[in-house]
C-alpha cells in the first residue's frame, strides 16, 4: 500500500477502537506517548512507515492511568490470530494478523528487532506491563508483532 496517515486502530479480540494521533521522539529519545488523561487514544510514530506501506508501523498507548484501564489495557491477552485493523486517511483499511505478543523488561528492550525496519508490511503494537512500582512504573514493555494480510 502507498503511505498515508493512520486514523483509527480496531482490535476486536481485545475490545480497542480508538482514534490514532502522531507521536514523534521525546527529548530524552525515546518514544512518545499520547497524553496519559487520554484512556482511549493511541499514537502512531509519525517518524516511520503508515500502517500498510512497507516496513515496520508502531502504534502505542498506555495500559491505564489515574481513572483506571486506557487503550491498551488488555493487550497481554491478545493471541496470535488476531485481527488489528487501521483505517488509514486515503480511505483503505490495512489488516493485520498478530503473530506474537511478549513480555519485555524495560532494562532489555530489543528495540533492534522491534523497531527494526522490514521489506513488508509489520505492525507492532505496545504498551507498558510487567510489574509495578509506584516509585519506577512499569517494569516492562508488552509488544504484540503482526503482518499485513488484507486490505479493505
Amino acid at each position: 500500500m502507498p503511505a498515508s496517515p493512520p486514523t483509527r486502530v480496531a482490535i476486536p479480540a481485545i475490545g480497542v477502537d480508538a482514534p490514532l494521533r502522531g507521536v514523534g521522539l521525546g527529548p530524552d529519545g525515546l518514544l512518545g506517548v499520547p497524553p496519559p488523561r487520554a484512556e482511549n487514544l493511541a499514537g502512531w510514530f509519525d517518524g516511520g512507515a503508515t500502517p500498510g506501506e512497507p516496513g515496520t508501523a508502531v502504534l502505542v498507548g498506555h495500559v491505564d492511568n489515574e481513572a483506571g484501564p486506557a487503550v491498551f489495557f488488555r493487550l497481554g491477552a491478545l493471541e496470535s490470530g488476531a485481527e488489528v485493523s487501521v483505517a488509514r486517511e486515503d480511505g483503505r483499511t490495512a489488516v493485520f494478523t498478530v503473530y506474537a505478543v511478549e513480555l519485555h523488561r524495560k532494562e532489555s528492550f530489543p528495540g533492534d528487532r522491534v523497531y527494526r525496519d522490514t521489506s513488508r508490511a509489520e505492525l507492532r503494537v505496545i504498551t507498558c506491563g510487567g510489574g509495578y512500582a509506584e516509585e519506577t512504573g512499569y517494569q516492562g514493555n508488552v509488544v504484540a508483532f503482526a503482518r499485513l494480510t488484507g486490505v479493505r
